[in-house]
């Protein structure tokens, strides 16, 4: 009789979580296998099975976070002001590295040596983080509120907003809420008068 199959896709869906849990509350220093393990309620071997190696784990849980941000941008909705809308994006883009900072140096940066995504990995199910952003950039750009290419366009963006994350997570942007607000907010604004119609 064959053995009952213990490494489901739920087991994996706990363990992905847990990874994500371990590295936001312990840092690139702290995650381990080891405590991805225990913290998911499995085994160390369970956990290679799934996901091979450190790398592997790695892998998914950088493709987890676009997953996860891809899906928290395309809520966004779209009103009548497309330019408001992009700002809007920014917005969940910011909270989302400031929520998940960890994870956002593992998606941005590529902090552990033994990881290299491949040319694929960054196709996930859900709506991706570039199709999303390059959206509303285009439509942006065909209702003549922003001049220029979108994907230059975007990601110029994209570029900024990764470093103004950057910079308010090392508590580097100012002293109080509102100046981080007022320069986040000056940032985008500029940039977006830049490329305006």
């Amino acid at each position: 009789m064959a053995r009952p199959k213990q490494r489901t896709p739920e087991l994996r869906a706990r363990v992905l979580s847990t990874a994500v849990e371990v590295l936001s509350r312990d840092g690139m220093s702290g995650f381990t296998t080891r405590r991805v393990a225990e913290g998911a309620g499995t085994s160390l071997p369970a956990v290679y099975e799934l996901f091979t190696d450190k790398a592997g784990l790695v892998r998914a849980v950088y493709l987890e976070g676009f997953r996860r941000l891809g899906r928290e941008l395309a809520a966004v909705p779209e009103t009548g002001a497309p330019l408001a809308d992009l700002e809007q994006l920014i917005a969940v883009f910011r909270r989302f590295c400031l929520d998940y900072p960890a994870l956002a140096r593992v998606m941005f940066s590529r902090p552990f040596e033994d990881f290299d995504p491949r040319p694929g990995d960054l196709h996930p199910d859900a709506p991706t983080v570039r199709e999303v952003l390059l959206a509303r950039v285009r439509r942006c750009v065909d209702e003549g509120a922003l001049t220029g290419d979108p994907v230059d366009i975007a990601h110029v963006l994209l570029a900024l907003a990764q470093g103004l994350a950057v910079q308010e997570g090392g508590r580097w942007l100012g002293g109080s809420a509102a100046s981080v607000d007022r320069r986040w907010a000056a940032g985008v604004r500029a940039l977006l008068r830049g490329f305006a119609g």
